[in-house]
């Protein structure tokens, strides 16, 4: 059963349809923003718009072959729209990827791509209490990390902090 109720249209455009894309918009924007802050290669529009088409993806897939299915006659696998949503994106992320001198640029950029389509797709498949979830790790993640890096084993010094020890 979806978190939203029966407010769904047997053709896929109701008010459940509706509030499953604006859930995957909203969420995806909320990454799409923190990014955007952060000055990264991709931001909210990009985010905002790969968790969103995600989403629609999904809902074509579950709702936008209905006038072909006849009892007994076709069957319609949804999982197959959503299997090729992830192909396409990992194709996509493979692009962002790059080495130059021995680093690796793009490899978060392209893994938190990754995770909008899998936001914009629980959204689209009813799922927005799980997208919702994932957006928080996604946060519970990035703030931790800023705090745990630092105090790693190896981790390199703050340039403010390498400043003050060569001048004690």
């Amino acid at each position: 059963m979806h978190l939203w109720g029966s407010a769904g249209n047997s053709n896929g455009q109701g008010l459940l349809q509706i509030a499953e894309l604006a859930a995957a918009f909203v969420l995806s924007a909320i990454i799409g923003i923190e990014r955007e802050i952060r000055h990264k290669s991709a931001g909210l529009r990009t985010y905002t718009v790969v968790g969103t088409s995600a989403a629609l993806f999904v809902l074509i897939s579950k709702y936008g072959f209905s006038d072909v299915l006849v009892d007994g006659r076709v069957v319609l696998d949804p999982s197959r729209v959503a299997a090729q949503i992830v192909t396409g994106i990992g194709f996509i992320g493979a692009g962002l990827i790059f080495v130059h001198d021995d680093r690796v640029k793009g490899l978060t950029t392209a893994a938190t791509i990754w995770l909008v389509t899998g936001i914009g797709m629980a959204c689209g498949a009813g799922l927005p209490l799980l997208a919702l979830e994932a957006v928080v790790a996604y946060f519970v993640l990035v703030f931790i990390s800023r705090w745990i890096m630092p105090r790693l084993p190896g981790a390199p010094i703050p340039a403010e902090q390498a400043k003050d020890s060569v001048h004690d």
